[in-house]
């Protein structure tokens, strides 16, 4: 991956939805270009597919957190799909180290915070927790909905 390729991916994370035209005048290249490199970022698997972003998704929780998840043995299959049973789970990550699942959290109070906690921890195969709150987020690379109001 170039830094055009870079460039591109950039772009269509904050608006998958822009227009060949308007990439391909951003990025100073050809529409042809901008097709080509799309379509091998897609053959490639470095580009997944296309999503919509609900408002929902956009406007962050105002309580947030990190938890970090201990497993027992070859359960984690069956524990991340339970996770993924939770309306209140944005992102479920494996990692290696002492915690083998990293799970974001978020939920509009710090009692519904508390109750998910609750509920995952009693899901069979959760051997282990410790969950950090997100304070402030000063930088991410998610896609933000531009206009949204506060």
């Amino acid at each position: 991956m170039d830094p055009l390729d870079e460039k591109l991916i950039t772009l269509l994370r904050h608006d998958g939805r822009r227009g060949i035209s308007d990439l391909a005048m951003d990025l100073g290249v050809s529409r042809a270009t901008v097709r080509n490199r799309m379509a091998r970022l897609e053959q490639a698997g470095a580009i997944l597919g296309y999503t919509v972003i609900l408002r929902a998704d956009a406007v962050d929780s105002p309580v947030r957190g990190i938890m970090m998840v201990e497993i027992e043995g070859r359960v984690a299959d069956r524990v991340v799909h339970a996770l993924s049973g939770f309306a209140e789970v944005s992102a479920i990550h494996t990692t290696n180290g002492r915690w083998d699942i990293i799970v974001e959290l978020g939920a509009s109070t710090l009692t519904d915070l508390d109750a998910v906690l609750r509920r995952i921890r009693l899901i069979p195969g959760i051997t282990g927790s410790e969950t950090s709150l997100l304070l402030a987020t000063p930088h991410s690379t998610r896609a933000r909905l531009s206009n949204t109001p506060k």
